[in-house]
């Protein structure tokens, strides 16, 4: 089993064709049930290393619990305290869109006692939830009220989400500080549930972590309260939590998919609106090839700057300290004062 460490591969990711992601998806509850069983088989012959004790409760008596990808990994250990052990299915700087389980983590769902994901985010976890361990899962965006998956300007994202799911909803919750407050408290009463001997240390600390994420919020929103420009250009629409909760206007090049390719009209509506509205800083992101926003950028004359959708570790801090830095970003890209 993979643990939540490793190193740091922040290269930009080539697009794929729409062609060879159905073909991924083509024949995957095969693959999924063919390498859980290899995977069961492995994780009993390396009885005593880190992908056999990462299964099922381990050698030191506590909860076994996957986090699908980063920002549910913070959460969840914050939560869980010294009372589970947790890792994280997705590597440091690995995009979590694109996420395919080995053998040994697709046996590790079906051992886990909880797994803490967003449905529709990953579509190799989905499966192997769906597969291996539905009853184990705590799908945040099920814990809370979500926005719709509309585009910008609410019209219609072209009705998928990430790698070709179909969403009614968004799924990057975890960018408002308010919705995932109360995803940590209701994950500190799951966590009860799987184990009661622990459960007021978990609402303990669920509350604990919902505190630090509501002044989290009303940092944000002080910050973000007076400013000359409300409107981001983002290099795919993962900001909606963000622009919903503090009022700005999320013009995202491509849809809620990262893999999508926006179409020339696309571009040129951006291109329109960012002239119009006086954008200043076209947002591209970390994990994901700047090259079609900086394109744009420069025909708006406008320049660009990274806006972390926090899905991956951050080189340093961690979650909150990433929500900080975004803050400092837009503040000076929006002209906040």
């Amino acid at each position: 089993m993979l643990d939540s460490t490793g190193a740091h591969d922040r290269s930009p990711r080539s697009s794929r064709s729409h062609r060879s992601l159905l073909n991924r998806r083509a024949g995957g509850s095969r693959r999924l049930r063919a390498a859980a069983l290899l995977g069961a088989g492995l994780l009993i012959a390396v009885t005593g290393c880190g992908a056999g004790q990462a299964a099922g409760t381990g050698s030191s008596g506590k909860p076994e619990v996957l986090a699908a990808f980063y920002p549910l990994e913070w959460m969840t250990t914050k939560v869980a305290g010294p009372d589970a052990h947790v890792t994280s299915l997705t590597q440091p700087g690995v995009e979590p869109h694109d996420l395919e389980l080995d053998p040994r983590q697709i046996a590790s769902v079906e051992q886990a006692d909880l797994v803490v994901h967003i449905k529709g985010v990953q579509p190799a976890v989905d499966e192997a939830i769906g597969e291996q361990g539905a009853a184990k899962a705590f799908d945040v965006a099920a814990a809370i009220t979500t926005l719709p998956s509309t585009g910008d300007e609410g019209h219609a994202d072209e009705g998928e989400g990430h790698a070709g799911e179909e969403l009614s909803y968004d799924p990057h919750v975890w960018l408002d500080p308010a919705r995932f407050a109360e995803a940590a408290v209701k994950l500190g009463e799951r966590l009860g549930e799987a184990d009661p001997a622990h459960a007021a240390a978990y609402a303990d600390r669920a509350k604990s972590t919902a505190a630090e994420l509501t002044a989290l919020d009303a940092e944000v929103r002080a910050g973000l309260t007076t400013c000359r420009s409300r409107t981001i250009v983002t290099s795919h629409s993962a900001f909606g939590y963000l622009a919903d909760r503090y009022g700005l206007k999320q013009v995202g090049i491509s849809g809620l998919d990262p893999e999508s390719e926006p179409s020339p009209a696309r571009l040129a509506e951006v291109a329109r609106v960012a002239k119009q509205e006086g954008v200043t800083t076209i947002f591209t992101e970390e994990l994901v090839s700047p090259k079609v926003a900086e394109v744009l950028a420069k025909e708006v004359g406008a320049t660009t700057a990274v806006l972390n959708p926090i899905e991956s570790r951050p080189r340093s801090g961690d979650y909150l300290s990433a929500a900080r830095a975004n803050l400092t970003v837009l503040r000076s890209a929006l002209g906040c004062s």
